[in-house]
This record gives C-alpha cells, structure tokens and sequence, in this order.
C-alpha cells in the first residue's frame, strides 16, 4: 500500500502540473510501470492541481476493483456485494 501510495503522489505531482517531467517521458523510475496507463488518463482529463488527486484517488479505485473482482476475493452473492463495499469504504 505505501508503494501505491508513493506512486499515486508521484503521478498527482506530474500530472497535476507540478513537476515539468511528464510522465509519459517514463522519467519517474516508480511511474514507468504505470506509463501507459498515466498516458491514457492524460488523454480523457484535464488535470490540474487541483483535481489531479481526486482523478488519481478515483481512477486507482477503479483499477483496484477490477483486480479484485479478477481475483475472485469476494463471491458474487448478496452477502459477498455486501462484503466488497464495506471493505471498499474502508479504504
């Protein structure tokens, strides 16, 4: 979580405008994985200081469902829906 984290910061900076390295350069060696990704996000909004984060928080969150759902942690019946978002609003 603290490297999600890391980079989440890392992207908001760059793609908030912050930092004069964009990330599509792959200039950040934390980001470079994340490249691809950044660069499609950069094509569907416009980011700014002040939404960069917000955008980032949403988007990881999606991200972050998909695995889940992938991975089959939460079963799909009532009582698993019902688990899934307590755990997601947890985060």
């Amino acid at each position: 979580m603290i490297h999600l984290k890391k980079s989440e910061n890392e992207a908001g900076e760059n793609l908030g405008g912050l930092d004069p390295v964009i990330v599509s350069d792959r200039a950040f060696e934390t980001l470079a994985k994340h490249a691809d990704w950044t660069e499609e996000l950069k094509a569907r909004y416009t980011f700014t200081e002040e939404n960069a984060e917000e955008i980032l928080r949403r988007e990881v969150g999606v991200v972050f469902a998909t695995v889940l759902e992938h991975a089959g942690v939460y079963k799909c019946t009532p009582e698993g829906r019902e688990a899934f978002l307590r755990f997601v609003q947890s985060v």
